[in-house]
């Protein structure tokens, strides 16, 4: 536990690329996350989805969402057929953490079939059940949230197959109980989290600059291949293919679907550029998503032009509506709405499309609006906001440039934690497009 100390320690004052852990020392921080997660978040989550069973079945290389977070660091995949059995006794306030498996899965959840005594894994479960009789039998199935639906049909019909109709007609989807499972973060995470966010801003920061970008010879596939080898060097990676893309004078604005898929590989960034990155980067299970722009400084240009800034601002104030209206126990719907009219109300043009964020990249949770689906999303917008939840404030605003003669899409991404004290971004939100100055200049 003293190394342990040290180490989240160095953590907590980390410093962007020279504190970026050896990976044994990654492998201990994983692991004390996870327990703190299933010793003192588990049980509450457990009590609030009112499942005192959760059992989670998969086999090596097709292994549910949920369960692969929670094998330990050594652990890469599922061994053989891997079941994981949580049994929360809300009375005596104890919870245990079985796996019917051959083996101890890492330091936080005990062996509990032995296979010299009972050959039949499926048999071994099925005692672990009866003798705890639950009043509810937690299983990942889910119509609508693929990270909560991670038990295949195989697995099911193996584990009801013999399986007396009591506790059958027991089972439920664990869909709430999974979710907040993906969606809840700690401290532990968040102390991470915040450094995680600070080092992706300032791998941005260096793309956006003329150590990476010369004018009139550098492409966007350049600075996007730039980001991914600069995570290579650092042994760390990404979970999405970096993007950038050029927005123009002389280049009218294109449609978001546009802007959603890959741009040109060869566009070569020119002076007067304004320029736009999506970047993520994974890290101690961890996952960021931010979009930020740079402009690309004419001859004559000490700075951003005045009108860029101006539309800057304008993004930064439909992210002040949307994070002002997050209220718990709303649905992501219920902030999608009120946010967009809020913002058209101050003559905004808004398009809001925010995700979950965390274990997973494109987390579950509830989900505020897709760039196609700005009227709400069915089922997972429907979805109340919790407490203790990780989101990537993901927006565009349209704002006309006269000075272009044409629109331009300030579009910003920032990964924000909502907790007892409101909402805030996890680390500092862009509020000043990046300059970026020739290096012949």
């Amino acid at each position: 536990m003293k190394r342990l100390t040290i180490i989240l320690i160095c953590l907590i004052n980390f410093n962007v690329f020279s504190q970026i852990l050896p990976l044994r020392e990654r492998s201990a921080v994983i692991d004390e996350v996870l327990k703190d997660r299933f010793d003192n978040l588990l049980p509450k989550l457990m009590d609030r989805a009112d499942i005192d069973m959760w059992i989670l079945i998969s086999r090596e290389y097709n292994e549910d969402p949920v369960l692969r977070t929670m094998l330990p660091s050594l652990w890469l995949n599922a061994r053989r057929r891997t079941i994981l059995v949580f049994y929360r006794d809300k009375i005596n306030n104890t919870i245990e953490k079985l796996a019917v498996a051959r083996y101890n899965v890492g330091e936080n959840i005990a062996s509990a079939w032995e296979k010299e005594k009972e050959p039949d894994q499926r048999a071994a479960l099925h005692k672990i059940i009866a003798e705890r009789n639950p009043k509810k039998i937690g299983l990942n199935i889910s119509d609508h949230f693929g990270i909560a639906d991670g038990l295949v049909k195989t697995d099911y019909d193996w584990l009801v197959k013999n399986l007396p109709e009591l506790y059958i007609s027991r089972i439920v989807s664990s869909e709430k109980l999974a979710i907040a499972w993906i969606e809840t973060r700690t401290e532990k995470e968040m102390k991470i989290f915040d450094q995680l966010t600070d080092l992706t801003h300032d791998i941005i920061a260096e793309a956006f600059s003329n150590k990476v970008i010369e004018p009139g010879i550098t492409s966007t596939d350049d600075v996007v291949w730039f980001m991914r080898q600069k995570l290579n060097d650092l042994g760390l990676r990404t979970w999405f293919h970096p993007t950038v893309d050029i927005q123009r004078a002389d280049v009218a604005l294109g449609s978001h679907i546009t802007s959603f898929s890959k741009g040109e590989e060869k566009d070569i960034i020119q002076k007067g550029d304004l320029l736009h990155c999506d970047f993520g980067i994974t890290y101690l299970r961890l996952n960021t998503d931010c979009q930020q722009h740079a402009y690309v400084l004419k001859d004559n240009e000490e700075d951003v032009p005045g009108f860029l800034k101006n539309a800057l601002k304008k993004g930064n104030r439909l992210q002040d509506i949307l994070t002002n209206n997050f209220v718990e126990g709303e649905t992501g719907n219920e902030i999608l709405l009120k946010s967009l009219e809020d913002a058209k109300a101050e003559g905004l043009r808004p398009s809001i499309y925010t995700h979950p964020l965390g274990l997973y990249g494109h987390s579950s949770g509830s989900t505020i609006g897709m760039w196609d689906s700005q009227g709400g999303v069915p089922f997972n917008g429907d979805y109340p906001l919790y407490k203790n939840t990780a989101y990537a404030i993901e927006l565009n605003t349209t704002v006309n440039i006269p000075e272009w003669n044409r629109d331009v899409r300030i579009m910003l991404e920032e990964p924000g934690f909502f907790g007892d004290d409101g909402f805030r971004y996890i680390n500092l939100r862009q509020t000043a497009i990046i300059p970026i100055k020739s290096s012949k200049n």
